[in-house]
Order: structure tokens, then sequence, then C-alpha cells
């Protein structure tokens, strides 16, 4: 299960609910953990691959992935635990990884996601290309966010956008489909 992280909540959350799971007999297992952070601010990707106790703040932090560009997490201490005890990981991610996920994302399955909800699926390719996951392996990315938080990026990194009114008959002209025998 890979899985955003910024203030490392979701990442906790759901290893607390799957651990609920496991003790109360409901689960025979837990799943593997993977934490993605985005490159510009990634203090838990750096105290686990540093194999660290303890995070080292940063106080710069820069990405796009607005939802994730958090430099001092307030659950990193519960994030690593979760990690470790899943034998998940954590990794950190681009910005370019990041932008071409969420064009994926939107192009091949019609998810519009935020930066920081395309990266799981950043990670998903980069692992999948690594070999740092089995090809055969069941993966669930956790895609938070709709793409309307932070339509900004897409703004200024999109290409050749295509303004139209906000009428069916303007839309579908634009997308260039015939309105003859529409029921709209």
């Amino acid at each position: 299960m890979i899985i955003p992280i910024g203030n490392a909540g979701n990442i906790v959350a759901y290893w607390k609910g799957f651990s609920d799971l496991k003790s109360l007999g409901l689960a025979d297992g837990l799943p593997r953990l993977m934490g993605v952070q985005a490159e510009g601010a990634c203090p838990i990707y750096r105290a686990f691959v540093e194999g660290a106790n303890e995070i080292r703040p940063l106080n710069n932090v820069e990405t796009i992935a607005t939802a994730i560009r958090i430099g001092n997490p307030v659950n990193w201490k519960r994030a690593l635990r979760a990690v470790r005890e899943t034998e998940g990981l954590v990794e950190a991610v681009s910005d370019e990884e990041i932008l071409a996920a969420q064009r994926i994302l939107a192009s091949r399955e019609g998810i519009f996601a935020e930066p920081a909800g395309a990266s799981p699926i950043a990670l998903l390719i980069r692992a999948a290309r690594s070999g740092l996951i089995e090809h055969d392996s069941r993966i669930v990315c956790i895609v938070t966010g709709h793409g309307l938080k932070d339509p900004d990026i897409v703004l200024k990194s999109s290409r050749n956008l295509i303004e139209v009114d906000a009428e069916i008959g303007s839309i579908l002209r634009a997308l260039e489909i015939p309105m003859q025998g529409r029921l709209f």
C-alpha cells in the first residue's frame, strides 16, 4: 500500500486500522506500507534511509505537492514505526515524477488528482521499473485529494489549454462532437 506522507496522519491511520484488524483476528497480517514524500520535503524519508530513530526537521521545503510540503511532520515517530513494523519503506519522488503521474492518472484513468495525491503513482512507476516491487504484487495506491484542491499547478504545467464557454454546445464544439441527435 503506497501512501503520501505530509504530516503522516494517513499512513499512521492505515497502520492503526490494519493493526486493530489483526489483533481482533479479522486479518492474518499487515500490508507492507510504503510512504512517499516529495524530494523537496522529505524528513521522514531521510530518517528512514539513514536508519535514524528521529527526523531532522527541514526549514526550507519546496515542492509542487503542497499537501505534503511539510518539513516537520507531527506524526513522524509513528510513521517510522508503521513502516518498519510492516517491513515497508519510505521513498522520495521528484516534482517531475509527480507531474508525470498526475498526467497519467488524468489521461488514462480519468482521475484528476492533486500533486500530492499523484505521488503514490509516481512511486509505483519507479518501483515497478526498478524492481523494488514484484511485478505480480497487488498494490493499492492511496490517491488523496482532488485536482481542484491545487489547480494552479496543473494550469502552470499544462500545454494547449482550450478555454470554452460553460455551455454544452461550446464544449461539444471544442471536443469536435456534432450536436445532432444529442439530448443536451
